[in-house]
């Protein structure tokens, strides 16, 4: 059982212990920042107060796209079963937000519902009114991969004209609520539909903050050649790169993400290693889910450190009695100007800043007069959290991981490919001959002895210098070829026979053909003489 200690508690004779990460990021919360965000209206203007369901709910996976990317489809090739309220076409199909979640009947929870249950993350939804709730339900079904985690699944984004009708609901506005909760988004794009829409401009921009919960997938991809393949994921980076506005690369899957049978065959290679490259990514997530949520409280706390310091700037410049109008639209209209003395005073980054124009629409409705001034214990407490309190739930969140067994999304789509013959590269690279009777080596084995007979062999061994003149001509670099003596020399006597070399140049011909070596050389791989040394 593990424990630690707040600064204030170790300061008590009868300190409090805190058994789980989750126990000990609500306890921060509700301690340290909570009376910060509530002292300078932080929820007016940023986010809602966080509850106990949003510390302790599974991982999230929110899932953004145009209309027909996909999406839909996505969530039922994971689950490899259909969920309530699923619907699946080429126009706009699904027109609301669904959460998939794990449950012991099939079956819907409206969204009025839903933002009353205590147990659920979805309470502070209801600051969008009945428009959106409306349009939002809880799929619950029995399901192994929700068990592990959470699928949310949104309505297609619209282009051209249809984009132009209101939704009766901020729309970017909801996004932001999740993204600010969930721990991957998955943007959809469909290789037949590059074109971004001011609505799905307008909704990439509002996930600004959250880069790193980001990833990209180019689904449909089996429908186009591979010529035109690359055309079009060239295509993507490009409109990528000028909305998402990062040096950073944003990490692009291709593939398709359904059970039917591939259009176009030629890169299924490649759609069978990016799809497990996605698996992997969000397989990993339970894992990193302590993690996730320390990192979004850390990310919180600066953001509502900075609004403290905004908010009481303003209220400094304000008069006392007459012309707070005037000066209201002063300081707002010159609001860039106490960022920046803000970020010389107080030494914060700009990328910890909100974003200006919106701060400024913000602030055009609040009363300047109710803001507080600056109180030196609040923000000293959060600086205490930032400094000493996180770090200590740092060494909690290793001592979770190491203790608890590998946790990974399981069943649905994730156990398709882990056994038989239909495993992501069975049968290929150093897994080549495994079911076969014979030693697959065995196969270019005499072109191998030809140039063994012409190295020395002294005993029917070469040394390592005379294997090394030969093995460098691969130009391979010196710790790839290291790693295949290290896998050839079985018996370990720094020196080759004719089997082990044999053995090293069938590793040399993998690594070649572009595949990896393994870390331990398979049993298929022995050489016959040696099967014994081994058991």
């Amino acid at each position: 059982m593990f424990s630690w200690l707040g600064t204030d508690d170790r300061r008590r004779k009868d300190p409090e212990v805190f058994q789980t990460v989750s126990e000990g990021l609500k306890k921060l919360y509700k301690t340290k920042l909570l009376p910060l965000e509530e002292h300078y209206k932080f929820h007016e203007f940023h986010s809602p107060a966080l509850e106990d369901a949003d510390f302790d709910n599974k991982p999230m996976v929110l899932l953004v796209g145009q209309y027909s990317t996909g999406k839909t489809t996505f969530i039922r090739y994971l689950l490899e079963q259909d969920f309530p309220g699923m619907r699946i076409g080429p126009e706009p199909t699904t027109d609301s937000f669904i959460a998939v979640m794990q449950g012991d009947v099939e079956g819907i929870v409206p969204g009025n519902a839903l933002v009353v249950d205590p147990k659920k993350p979805f309470r502070k939804l209801n600051a969008f009114g009945n428009a959106f709730l409306n349009r939002f339900v809880c799929a619950q079904l029995p399901n192994p991969v929700l068990e592990s985690i959470s699928v949310i699944d949104t309505p297609g984004i619209l282009s051209g004209e249809k984009q132009r009708i209101s939704r009766g609901y901020d729309f970017a506005a909801v996004l932001e609520w999740f993204a600010e909760r969930v721990d991957r988004i998955i943007l959809l794009f469909d290789a037949h539909k590059l074109d971004i829409s001011d609505e799905f401009s307008e909704v990439i921009k509002a996930l600004k903050n959250h880069e790193d919960k980001m990833r990209v997938v180019l689904n449909k991809a089996d429908q186009i050649e591979t010529q035109q393949l690359m055309r079009v994921y060239g295509a993507l980076m490009w409109s990528l790169g000028k909305i998402v506005n990062t040096p950073e690369v944003i990490r692009v899957y291709i593939g398709s993400f359904w059970s039917h049978q591939l259009l176009i065959p030629d890169n299924r290679k490649l759609f069978e290693a990016e799809e497990q490259d996605l698996f992997r990514d969000i397989q990993s997530l339970p894992r990193n889910a302590a993690l996730r949520k320390l990192n979004d409280l850390i990310k919180r706390a600066r953001l509502a450190k900075v609004h403290a310091y905004i908010i009481s700037s303003l209220k400094k410049e304000m008069p006392s009695m007459f012309g707070k109008d005037n000066k209201k639209k002063e300081l707002v209209n010159n609001l860039g100007e106490i960022y920046a003395r803000i970020e010389r005073e107080h030494q914060i980054s700009p990328g910890d800043f909100p974003n200006l124009k919106k701060m400024q629409d913000q602030l055009q409705a609040q009363d300047f007069s109710k803001f507080q001034p600056l109180k030196s214990k609040l923000l000293e407490t959060v600086e205490d959290m930032l400094a000493n309190d996180i770090a200590q739930l740092m060494v909690l969140v290793r001592q979770e991981e190491s203790q608890r067994p590998t946790q990974m999304v399981k069943g649905g789509a994730f156990e398709g490919t882990l056994h038989g013959p239909f495993g992501h590269g069975y049968g290929e690279g150093a897994g080549e001959g495994i079911d076969d009777a014979q030693w697959v080596v065995a196969r270019d084995k005499p072109m191998y002895d030809e140039i063994f007979y012409t190295l020395s062999p002294v005993d029917g061994k070469i040394t390592g210098a005379n294997a090394k003149k030969e093995m460098v001509r691969s130009k391979l670099p010196n710790t790839v070829l290291g790693k295949i003596w290290k896998l050839a020399d079985i018996d370990k006597d720094g020196m080759l026979d004719d089997e082990e070399f044999a053995l090293a140049n069938h590793l040399i011909k993998v690594k070649l053909e572009g595949h990896e070596l393994p870390n331990e050389l398979p049993s298929h791989l022995l050489p016959p003489s040696k099967r014994k040394i081994t058991e």
